[in-house]
């Protein structure tokens, strides 16, 4: 196995052989030279605060590495009498050691753009930033995860053990509104990775493009499943009051265990609860997003549109679990590790919410990515999820999905800056027509 990768973990398929010197166990290794031996099957292992249970290979991964089992055991500890003597051998073998835990290691990268330009019509904002690469909050069903694969590393472990920092982004993104060519247009922050994990409470760089965005009165919308947004109620409340600023909190279930191993570090759902309360007292319009639904595990759609509605909320939005390249493996072997006995009663379900064909589903495939079909699925099963959203937010009284904002005061800013005269040598000369200053 690779040094860099935790150690694989398994459980043994049958008893130890008897010891050598015993001439019926010789002749029962000898009668047995011919029959194929079964190899022992990894089982994953869980990490306390990861969601991720390995570290699978990437596509772009330029070598393969497979588990062989070559018949070796470690000694086990010495064990009782009696009924207590497998027991002793179980927790006496290396296999039961409980996973080590994995350090964060946060890196500096200078971002060369800000805004990242969405042309999908199935999503709401035409426009993104994301401050972070990687999230620490080990979400395991993130659609991002398997863009950690560009860099060169695992979508399982390393996405949230191997977080990116752009510590340039608020200057860059202040540049790119500012440029005439600039056609502003609804902008999210955190859309891939939660601008709001943990390392945003020492590095602030969220923080940072709100100041940006506030000061532009640029309108935008963030998106997260921290309560670390609290912090920055000055800022957001100060733009919401221009109708410039809305927050969404993603509560996926109010169950708190199954919460605790499908978000390791998210704040707790009752904690997000909270936060809806908190932004809405401050009169800043929140939205809540219920997603993924994930079939048989996140089945409680219709009680976290209630608590969030008596929490506040006012819009509501919700999308189905879907699977792109490795984050289908990454899912599956955490459901082996939490869930094995509903593992494939999830995934069943998973295909057919996107309608994968019998031919799709023998070749492993569990995702659909055509567009108005992958966030809601298709068929009658997404069907019948769609009606529950509905049902709910009709007797609820949510609102529609997308909060409109008023672009008058970006307006009004960017005509003040390209209007705003510069110093050459000490004299003040008016811009040219059509020429913006970058700061």
């Amino acid at each position: 196995m690779s040094a860099r990768h935790p150690r694989i973990n398994t459980l043994p398929t049958a008893p130890l052989p008897a010891p050598l010197e015993d001439p019926q166990a010789l002749r029962r290794c000898a009668d047995e030279v011919d029959v194929p031996a079964e190899v022992r099957v990894p089982l994953p292992v869980a990490r306390k605060g990861r969601g991720a249970v390995g570290a699978p290979r990437h596509r772009f991964a330029s070598d393969v590495r497979e588990w062989a089992d070559d018949g070796w055991t470690p000694a086990v500890a010495e064990a009782g009498d009696g009924a207590d003597a497998d027991l002793g051998a179980d927790e006496g073998a290396w296999w039961q050691h409980t996973a080590e835990s994995l350090p964060t290691q946060v890196h500096e990268e200078r971002a060369r753009s800000a805004i990242q330009k969405n042309d999908s019509p199935d999503i709401f904002f035409d426009h993104s930033v994301n401050p972070y690469r990687g999230c620490e909050h080990g979400c395991i069903y993130c659609y991002a995860r398997p863009y950690h694969s560009y860099l060169n590393l695992s979508p399982g472990l390393d996405f949230e053990t191997q977080l990116f920092a752009k510590t340039n982004i608020a200057q860059v993104l202040k540049a790119e509104i500012s440029r005439p060519r600039y056609q502003p247009a609804s902008l999210n922050i955190g859309s891939a990775t939660d601008c709001y994990q943990p390392i945003e409470r020492d590095l602030g760089l969220t923080r940072q493009l709100i100041e940006v965005l506030g000061e532009a009165e640029h309108p935008y919308s963030l998106i997260t499943k921290s309560s670390a947004v609290e912090r920055d109620i000055d800022l957001i409340a100060a733009a919401a009051r221009k109708n410039a600023a809305a927050v969404y909190i993603t509560i996926t279930s109010l169950d708190p265990q199954l919460t605790r191993v499908l978000e390791p570090r998210a704040a707790a759902p009752h904690r997000r609860l909270r936060t809806i309360r908190r932004l809405a007292e401050a009169g800043i319009p929140v939205g809540v997003s219920v997603a993924p639904h994930i079939p048989f595990l996140t089945e409680d759609m219709e009680e976290v549109l209630a608590a969030a509605r008596d929490a506040g909320a006012t819009t509501a939005f919700y999308t189905v679990l879907r699977l792109p390249w490795e984050l289908n493996g990454v899912f599956q072997q955490w459901l082996q590790a939490h869930y094995p006995q509903r593992a494939d009663r999830v995934m069943e379900r998973v295909r057919d919410l996107h309608q994968i064909s019998d031919e799709d589903r023998l070749r492993g495939k569990s995702y659909d990515s055509q567009s108005f079909s992958r966030m809601k699925g298709q068929g009658l099963w997404a069907d019948l999820v769609r009606q529950r959203f509905r049902r709910a937010c009709a007797q609820l009284g949510y609102g529609r999905e997308r909060i409109e904002m008023d672009w008058s005061g970006f307006e009004a800013w960017r005509a003040r800056q390209l209007t705003q005269p510069t110093r050459v040598g000490g004299a003040a000369q008016a811009l040219h027509p059509g020429q913006g200053s970058l700061f």
